[in-house]
């Protein structure tokens, strides 16, 4: 059995429970992530996190949780994924953390140059 992977998929909100577009994009992107994973033998959705930050309280995020086998095609058809379905593909960070151990997410992709950082 191949190495499994946390993918951690993250949105900023400007607020702790979100908007009701924010609910909507949250119940779409893991409709999306779900099936295309699953289609391409990548892992599923695992579940998600809507919220204060754990890092800082006053920064808001929503966070899509899949659990993955590949780590570099599942990060790439997530990507494709998120920008073909208009998903707010632009406003994402992803990080990845080894299944199963107690490590932290190391970030693989943002949605600007310059971001460096990230936490639940």
């Amino acid at each position: 059995m191949s190495e499994k992977f946390w993918l951690a998929v993250q949105y900023p909100l400007k607020s702790v429970k979100g908007s009701q577009r924010d609910h909507w994009l949250k119940d779409k992107v893991m409709e999306c992530l779900d099936l295309s994973l699953s289609d391409a033998n990548l892992g599923c959705v695992d579940g998600f996190d809507m919220g204060k930050c754990i890092s800082d309280p006053k920064k808001y995020a929503l966070t899509i949780f899949c659990v993955i086998t590949e780590e570099e095609r599942s990060i790439a058809l997530v990507k494709r994924v998120l920008r073909e379905s208009r998903l707010d593909y632009t406003r994402i960070k992803m990080a990845t953390m080894p299944y199963g151990k107690e490590e932290t997410y190391t970030l693989k992709y943002a949605y600007k140059k310059g971001v460096s950082d990230f936490s639940l």
